[in-house]
């Protein structure tokens, strides 16, 4: 922990109106969005960009239905519902951030049951979802469930899944000049007597010292080490472990969708990934990467493999590829380890210049840098933001963007 001190002689500090840590989703929207608004902003991360909880996602834009198993509107459902339109509209090239030049891997997600979906059959014709969840007639199946074996009901959701890494990549792109990357960024914390945390840039006698009216951690769970650093603990963290399990097969069939099960989140969901060889890539999570953290990875194997034959019995999975991939989800703590339904952004306690946010989700990335857009002051129209930023440019690096976990593994 570092202790309240006065900085030190420095010939060099420089200002600028926020300093953003952390380089995934959340991080690099938060930055375009301020850049945006007219702040004199940077981004610092200390490994490459997306590496963690943003690569280790599915991809998801969704819109909540997926919340809605108990066959009820809820608010988790409602507070995520308008995303699909959001991040449609940043796709486009009309929204508040350009997505112009992100892959979007799919325009739409499936929704099937093995069995009878009882109320849910209902509930998915009411006025309630009408736009967001559509039966899918056997004619437009996806080739994957044109089989005389598959006997379910299909729907179709607006949900789209995007390719992370040319998310990442078109981020980097709209912000080229503002990231960078430095090592050990929560040792060269500091606060000072009136409580407000600093950077020193190196660590001797007169480093360069970096000032931000707003600092914002968006690291996912290094949020509690940058914090920890500042001798706070507050606004605390939870995460939620899973273990998701990664098929590499042979069998021509990209797909994405939920299968439900018996329980309130989706027995199994699938998404398909673009991959350097000619594997098809099944990434796939649910309740069965939930459970599945608390298994060994031979035991998630076994289960996925029971699973995928129960499921698609027309396929044969026997030369097929299986790794485990185990990711602890950050989130802000919640009573009883509730999941939270919208992404949360608060100052730290005892810290005067200090936001820590969490976006929960993905899709929730937006939210996030709407909540702390609404607590920053003004930008300071006297911080002279070039030097600072060539200051930086000329002392560090920019990071690479990460590969898939299941690229690095197989390199």
């Amino acid at each position: 922990m570092n202790n309240a001190s006065a900085p030190p002689a420095s010939n060099d500090s420089f200002m600028f109106d926020a300093i953003i840590i952390g380089g995934g989703i959340a991080g690099l929207w938060t930055l375009d969005r301020l850049r945006s608004a007219g702040y004199n902003v940077a981004l610092l991360t200390d490994r490459p960009l997306g590496e963690g909880q943003t690569l280790a996602s599915q991809g998801m834009i969704h819109g909540g239905i997926k919340y809605t198993l108990s066959g009820a509107l809820n608010q988790a459902s409602e507070t995520i519902a308008d995303m699909p339109e959001y991040w449609r509209q940043c796709l486009q090239g009309t929204g508040d951030v350009d997505l112009t030049h992100t892959n979007c891997l799919s325009d739409h997600f499936y929704m099937w049951s093995n069995s009878t979906m009882g109320k849910l059959t209902g509930f998915f014709a009411s006025r309630a979802v009408r736009g967001r969840v559509d039966k899918v007639p056997a004619s437009e199946r996806p080739a994957l469930l044109q089989n005389s074996q598959f006997k379910g009901s299909l729907y179709r959701l607006v949900d789209r899944v995007l390719d992370v890494p040319s998310l990442l990549a078109n981020l980097a792109a709209n912000n080229q000049g503002y990231i960078f990357q430095l090592d050990q960024i929560a040792h060269r914390l500091h606060k000072d007597t009136a409580n407000n945390a600093y950077l020193c840039l190196d660590n001797n006698d007169k480093p360069t010292t970096v000032r931000a009216k707003r600092w914002i951690f968006t690291a996912g769970k290094g949020n509690a080490e940058l914090l920890s650093a500042l001798g706070c603990q507050q606004p605390a963290m939870q995460l939620r472990p899973l273990q998701q399990l990664v098929v590499r097969h042979r069998h021509p069939y990209p797909f994405f969708g939920h299968c439900l099960g018996a329980d309130k989140t989706p027995r199994l969901t699938i998404s398909t990934h673009p991959t350097t060889s000619d594997d098809t890539v099944w990434y796939l999570g649910g309740s069965l990467a939930e459970k599945g953290a608390n298994m060994s990875a031979a035991e998630l194997i076994a289960a996925g493999k029971k699973e995928l034959a129960e499921l698609f019995p027309w396929l044969d999975f026997a030369d097929a590829d299986f790794s485990t991939l185990p990711i602890a989800r950050a989130e802000p703590r919640q009573k009883d380890f509730a999941r939270p339904d919208n992404a949360f952004a608060q100052p730290a306690a005892n810290i005067a210049n200090v936001l820590v946010g969490w976006p929960t989700k993905l899709t929730l990335a937006p939210n996030l840098a709407n909540q702390i857009l609404a607590q920053l002051p003004e930008p300071d129209a006297a911080i002279a933001s070039n030097a600072a930023l060539n200051h930086l440019a000329q002392r560090l690096p920019a990071p690479v963007i990460a590969p898939l976990p299941w690229e690095a593994k197989h390199d």
